[in-house]
């Protein structure tokens, strides 16, 4: 391993860690040479033990034979970038979770019909612009038995820094893939396609009550959550099979997408 201790915000090499947009970090126009930042040892860890590929390690240098020691013992000949913990957050803008961030290699987006394969329950997540939402559901997925999470263009990238923290590592365990709708139709024909009967989650007058027998008893079934404010698009609500409702108590009229997904995913599972 090669530790490098820096002194300046100006030490080739630290660019990933500080001065790239998470969107430069994806690279999309290049995705074999993305990148995403993973922080906090424990995070790392999940990484690492789900085949992830570290590119660089910065950490603080207490942390060097304290909590980074195991995952510097496992992560080969990669640059080790360490400093004091004020030069480390004046580099990366915030202070570090426990003093370890890991830049590691984006993998290949898998397709639709491999993340699908063998599920029973997966969620759309639709329009999902905030990564701590992201991350949240994303853990929720992972410890309330849902297969696979399904996300369309236009929601937050499960990779961002801040989500992949929430989600405590769960963006590792819950397979995942981008999905768009086809040039002649809606992305709920795909999801017919492959099997699936699809639950959007939203207030019609039409809705069926979250714990309605039929949802349950559903062999395949995709659930579909939407925006954090408008909910999902009307041309979506009319794609799906069911409509489906969170009964509420004290005239609240819902729950934040997070906490509505908990309770879907609970409510839903596979028996």
């Amino acid at each position: 391993m090669a530790i490098i201790t820096i002194t300046s915000l100006s030490h080739p090499g630290i660019e990933v860690f500080a001065t790239l947009t998470e969107a430069q970090l994806r690279n999309r126009l290049e995705p074999e040479k993305g990148v995403f930042i993973v922080e906090s040892p424990k995070v790392i860890r999940v990484a690492l033990d789900q085949g992830y590929e570290p590119l660089a390690l910065l950490c603080e240098s207490r942390h060097i034979k304290g909590d980074a020691a195991d995952i510097i013992a496992r992560v080969g000949d990669i640059p080790v970038y360490t400093g004091e913990r004020e030069l480390l957050a004046e580099l990366t803008g915030y202070t570090l979770t426990r003093g370890v961030l890991c830049a590691m290699r984006r993998p290949q987006p898998l397709s639709l019909e491999t993340v699908c394969k063998d599920a029973s329950r997966v969620v759309v997540i639709d329009g999902v612009v905030d990564t701590t939402n992201i991350g949240a559901i994303f853990r929720s997925a992972a410890a309330l038995g849902i297969d696979a999470v399904l996300l369309t263009m236009n929601s937050c990238d499960p990779l961002n820094r801040r989500a992949v923290r929430v989600s405590m590592g769960s963006v590792f365990l819950v397979p995942w893939t981008w999905m768009e709708a086809p040039t002649d139709g809606h992305y709920t024909d795909c999801l017919h396609t492959l099997g699936f009967r699809t639950a959007a989650m939203a207030l019609t007058d039409d809705s069926v009550s979250l714990d309605d027998p039929a949802l349950a008893a559903e062999p395949r079934l995709a659930i579909i959550m939407g925006t954090e404010g408008d909910g999902l698009p009307h041309s979506t609500i009319a794609a799906t099979d069911y409509v489906v409702r969170i009964p509420m108590a004290h005239g609240v009229d819902s729950l934040n997408v997070a906490a509505a997904s908990a309770v879907a995913f609970w409510q839903l599972r596979k028996r």
